[in-house]
């Protein structure tokens, strides 16, 4: 009987260990994420904040293959905080109960993910800490999960061509997207100087470089407009999204992993925009002084010179 009120009062993490299965799984935490919010039934709640802590456990099923360090295989952190923010943001709830059902349900929405324990504990209501924890498994959400893994965001890719990098508008022209509502993407193609090639013919070692040469020519954008922070994985790329940070994409890291899509020694950076429009479920493709991409495009596309922009 102790020990089981010793556990009952045990981090997540515990109780997670104490109830766990046959089958082996890993297991990421979260521990006392502390946020101020208005939350709670009683009138004397309302108009005011509290701090509440999260202590959060999820268990995911172990990856077999190679990590390679590589932060999109594995559930981020961020996707926990994230889970955390969104149900904070999304209406004020008066109990514990309904914001951790809604954090376990935006948690179990992501692929590896397959039970999540959920402790909120209220810090300022009396002498000690007031709160609830539930444990949810994905077999008990049944399409909630399903369709909250669909509540990705839809951006807006902008290519930018070498002209529209080099012109005095640029910024007042990344002002114009940003006002169209959706997050933007920034993708831009070589630099007009040739790439160095390797000593002897190699379609691997020269597409590399290509993809290398790509990613510098987007870090001359960086440096004219400081919003455009540089990102590789799509991991990063959702929370930049989410966040309201406009990005600019560096594409050798999803090029280089793609088991489908621009796989030749020398990527046409307008295709290999256009598939990555496609990849992210983009609400539209704009090519900023540069011609529409050959071949299919599966999101909206409009192509802007350059003296159509404002400025």
């Amino acid at each position: 009987m102790v020990s089981e009120v010793r556990l009952a009062f045990a981090h997540p993490a515990e109780r997670a260990i104490a109830t766990a299965g046959d089958d082996p799984r890993d297991r990421i935490s979260v521990r006392d994420h502390i946020v101020e919010v208005e939350i709670g039934a009683f009138q004397a709640e309302r108009g005011t904040t509290q701090r509440v802590c999260f202590n959060v456990v999820v268990e995911v099923e172990p990856f077999t293959g190679p990590l390679d360090d590589d932060v999109d295989r594995i559930l981020s952190y961020d996707r926990v905080t994230e889970a955390i923010a969104a149900e904070l943001a999304s209406e004020r709830v008066n109990l514990l109960e309904t914001l951790a059902e809604g954090i376990a349900t935006r948690i179990l929405a992501e692929p590896q993910a397959l039970r999540a324990f959920v402790r909120i504990e209220k810090l300022d209501r009396g002498p000690g800490a007031l709160g609830v924890e539930i444990v949810r498994s994905r077999a008990d959400l049944g399409d909630r999960a399903a369709a909250l893994a669909e509540e990705r965001p839809h951006p807006r890719v902008v290519y930018l061509s070498n002209a529209a990098i080099d012109d005095a508008r640029l910024n007042v022209w990344i002002d114009a997207f940003i006002a169209e509502g959706a997050p933007v993407i920034l993708c831009v193609g070589l630099p007009d100087a040739e790439p160095p090639r390797p000593l002897a013919p190699h379609k691997w070692v020269e597409r590399r470089i290509a993809l290398l040469a790509i990613e510098q020519n987007g870090w001359r954008v960086a440096a004219r407009d400081e919003r455009a922070k540089v990102v590789a994985t799509r991991t990063e790329l959702d929370w930049a999204m989410k966040n309201g940070q406009v990005c600019l994409w560096a594409p050798s890291k999803m090029v280089l992993d793609a088991t489908e899509g621009p796989m030749g020694a020398h990527p046409d950076p307008l295709a290999l925009t256009s598939w990555f429009a496609g990849r992210m479920e983009a609400c539209e493709l704009i090519m900023l002084g540069a011609p529409a991409p050959t071949g299919e495009t599966t999101v909206p596309l409009r192509a802007l010179a350059l003296d159509e922009m404002p400025g």
